[in-house]
């Protein structure tokens, strides 16, 4: 099924009803179906590649680029402009897009101007004209919808292939699993080059005949103004969008009284994030999962559904497994291992790189998450760690996550992560790097201390270092792969 037809089917059912509110501006489904026809002529006479770059901040721009990209058969390839110079270049070039669609502001905000293809600037385009009418083009499931380029651990990015079967899939999977109705009203705040930025908070929304609100920079007071304002009822954030909100001196119950719907991804949540948040808005914020690769929702609790530190049962058509890394035996009940999953929202694969396809994607069709976890009797999963971050200190296995949770239950302390450093005589020493909160104090033996109260002793960190900023992607979640470069000289040696 193509996923940009229901789409225009419900923008045609509320042609005269607001379905998009960004920074800019309200968008009626004529609006966007109007906007998208003139952008399709503008790409049909720009594109020769059948691949299309978007470079745009979080609002209805994207879904009119989408859309008109859709219409014409072509595949778009949302760029992150997070990326330095080099690595966007990379991108564009090992995806052969020839064209990117963006706005000015876009690339003031960039400070230059990609190479190795042509600029189609969308505030250049007369909207006030006539489009050219023309009928969408069709595909199927298997057909190619979108590239999304993932950084993943290691190496250059690699470009997850999403076919129309893949995205469709996943939106019916949220709508069914998430209760997920035409009378939400979505707050989107992710970029829309990450995967949950396009699929749960664009595809989605619009699909099902809901309303969505953007805003492209994330500030607390503006996201409780926005939630208030518009009446939002479903938000999906990260732990640290959460931590925030809560910590807004200005934030009342008020400001959160319609969410139906708060879910946490992209990282672990913590303990003290959620009671805080709770305690101060009355709300509970659900867990979900999901990667990339599976475009992206796998899992998600719902608030009358939900078990503390589980990411919730899978969702409809998602099968899970835990597997043993070392022997591929399948685990049962409640016993760790690799997450593995499938199901129709699973990738076709990365492009131009078979190699990396096969590795990731296991002889029974599930793919090789990289996360570790269990499922409990329920079918609940629950994430534990990372498999190629875990920590082995005198033979004992430590997970950073246990560490990370038990530091930022200090007051002091904001957020924290957490890595492992080579030593000659324990193998790995445990070392954490915190961000303190506005107008609080702790010292490094302080807070080993707290750690040492809570705490196996060869789980304590060896050394904690307070730093300004932790290492964040572009949706915030803290890359411990990056924490390496907080040590000092002395220990950078040693960092793996």
């Amino acid at each position: 099924m193509s996923v940009h037809w229901p789409i225009i089917r419900s923008l045609v059912a509320r042609a005269k009803q607001r379905v998009v509110t960004d920074d800019a501006r309200s968008y009626r489904g004529i609006d966007l179906l109007v906007a998208a026809m003139h952008v399709a002529g503008e790409v049909e006479r720009t594109c020769a590649s059948r691949h299309v770059g978007l470079l745009l901040p979080t609002s209805g721009a994207f879904p009119i680029a989408a859309l008109a990209s859709w219409m014409l058969g072509k595949v778009i390839v949302p760029l992150n402009y997070l990326l330095k110079p080099s690595e966007l270049g990379y991108v564009i070039e090992h995806s052969g897009v020839d064209t990117v669609i963006t706005v000015q502001p876009m690339l003031d905000f960039l400070g230059y101007e990609p190479g190795g293809c042509r600029l189609l600037r969308l505030d250049r385009i007369d909207f006030r004209s006539v489009p050219e009418m023309r009928w969408p083009a069709t595909a199927t499931d298997d057909d190619l919808a979108m590239i999304l380029y993932t950084s993943g651990t290691t190496g250059l990015p690699k470009g997850v292939m999403l076919s129309h079967g893949n995205l469709s899939a996943n939106i019916r999977q949220g709508i069914g699993g998430m209760g997920i109705s035409s009378r939400d009203v979505f707050l989107g705040v992710l970029p829309q080059f990450h995967s949950f930025g396009v699929t749960q908070l664009t595809l989605t929304p619009l699909t099902v005949g809901g309303r969505v609100v953007y805003t492209a920079r994330f500030q607390a007071k503006k996201i409780l103004n926005l939630m208030r304002e518009h009446g939002a009822t479903a938000f999906v954030g990260i732990p640290s969008m959460y931590n925030a909100l809560a910590m807004s001196k200005e934030a009342s119950a008020e400001d959160v009284a319609h969410m139906r719907l708060l879910v946490s991804g992209g990282e672990p949540l913590p303990d003290a994030v959620l009671e805080r948040f709770e305690q101060k808005f009355g709300k509970t914020i659900c867990e979900g999962y999901g990667m990339t690769e599976m475009s992206p929702a796998t899992h998600c609790c719902t608030p009358g559904q939900r078990k503390r530190h589980s990411v919730g049962p899978p969702l409809p058509g998602v099968e899970q497994r835990i597997v043993d890394p070392e022997n591929e035996s399948v685990l049962g009940p409640n016993a760790d291992g690799e997450i593995r999953m499938r199901g129709s929202n699973i990738m076709r694969g990365y492009y131009r790189n078979a190699e990396a396809t096969a590795e990731a994607i296991d002889a029974q069709g599930y793919m090789r998450t990289g996360d570790i976890g269990r499922i409990d009797d329920d079918g609940y999963l629950f994430i534990t760690g990372r498999l190629k971050e875990m920590i082995i200190v005198g033979g004992e296995n430590v997970f950073p996550r246990e560490v990370e949770e038990v530091l930022v239950k200090q007051e002091a302390v904001a957020a924290a992560g957490v890595c492992g450093v080579h030593d000659s005589m324990r193998g790995e020493v445990v070392i954490a790097f915190v961000e303190l909160e506005e107008g609080l104090s702790a010292t490094p033996e302080e807070l080993r201390t707290w750690c040492r109260d809570h705490l196996a002793g060869y789980k304590c960190p060896r050394e904690v270092h307070v730093v300004d900023e932790l290492p964040r992607n572009p949706t915030g979640k803290i890359m411990r792969r990056e924490l390496h470069t907080l040590l000092p000289k002395r220990d950078n040696a040693l960092a793996d």
